[in-house]
């Protein structure tokens, strides 16, 4: 380029690689984790909010994990579907930044979510008299409001930095969406700042919730260990359950995608496209499953409400 700037009006964006002649065919599977993510998560909302006994501190960090998935499934769906039925692989040089934006700031803020449920499960367990007192309504929006501002701020740089940088005529993208590395790996400058912020930020926010979620583990198992009798150590620890699916299936797929993308040059480029989609629709999809399924008290309310749905109807 011989030093002159070049930002690219726009990149292409990847399907599937080396199945592009399959795409309508693996659009089905998307597609139903794509309404199942949709239909789960609003159901998980609509129960919170139409349940009085569920309007908790567990079930508004819950809900708050919800809102956070159905963002993730919204900033993700219109890309990968367009490329999928329409091979749609174009995507302006703003929007892109944009939608990598706010995929970033959902991934933080869904990370920060899980440790306050982490949280939330340590003090009911340890402080079962004061649960309500510690974490009362104001206490839990408090929290809300600390977590969005944290991934927003934290996160505000990188769209800049990005668009400091010069670009190579390359400007295919390795998804069906915008990703940090990937729009950063484009560039023909250095991307020393970039990397570095990126690793900080990384660690001093994802790195440092998963540290806290584990502490908060070890202490309930302590605390567990105390209680008197099995019956009483499992039923604490069964309430547990559920949050312990939702962190491994969030934290295992994210950890794997940096790994990827920091030392898997070598790797072929379908392992890297699966574990983003892994990454960014199974959480999603599987959250509000888990939830139903290993909560006794959702459970209860969404047989309910389709018991009294069912007897309307006659």
């Amino acid at each position: 380029m011989n030093g002159s700037f070049f930002q690219p009006s726009a990149f292409l964006m990847m399907g599937i690689p080396g199945l592009e002649a399959l795409h309508h065919w693996i659009s089905i599977p998307f597609c139903a984790l794509y309404l199942i993510a949709l239909l789960g998560n609003c159901m998980i909302l609509f129960i919170i909010k139409k349940t009085q006994s569920l309007h908790e501190p567990m079930y508004y960090f819950l809900a708050m994990l919800a809102v956070t998935d159905l963002g993730l499934v919204l900033c993700t769906l219109p890309t990968t579907l367009g490329i999928f039925w329409f091979n749609m692989r174009r995507i302006g040089f703003d929007a892109c930044l944009t939608q990598m934006y706010f995929i970033h700031i959902l991934s933080f803020i869904e990370s920060s979510v899980l440790l306050a449920m982490a949280i939330d499960r340590f003090i009911a367990i340890s402080h079962p008299l004061r649960h309500s007192s510690i974490l009362t309504k104001t206490t839990v929006i408090k929290i809300g409001l600390a977590i969005i501002v944290r991934g927003m701020v934290s996160l505000l740089p990188i769209p800049f930095l990005l668009k400091r940088l010069t670009y190579c005529r390359k400007t295919e993208l390795s998804h069906s969406f915008c990703f940090h590395p990937d729009i950063m790996n484009l560039a023909c400058a250095d991307i020393k700042v970039n990397v570095f912020y990126g690793m900080i930020i990384l660690l001093s926010t994802v790195g440092m919730d998963f540290i806290f979620i584990v502490l908060s583990y070890i202490l309930i198992i302590k605390t567990v260990i105390s209680l008197a009798t099995k019956e009483e150590c499992l039923k604490a620890l069964n309430t547990c359950v559920s949050h312990i699916c939702a962190v491994l299936v969030f934290f295992i797929p994210m950890i794997g995608l940096s790994m990827t993308h920091r030392f898997g040059k070598n790797l072929p480029p379908l392992v890297n496209t699966l574990v983003a989609y892994t990454y960014l629709i199974i959480p999603p999809a599987l959250n509000p499953i888990i939830y139903s399924i290993k909560s006794s008290h959702i459970r209860e309310a969404l047989l309910r409400a389709l018991w009294r749905k069912r007897e309307s109807n006659r």
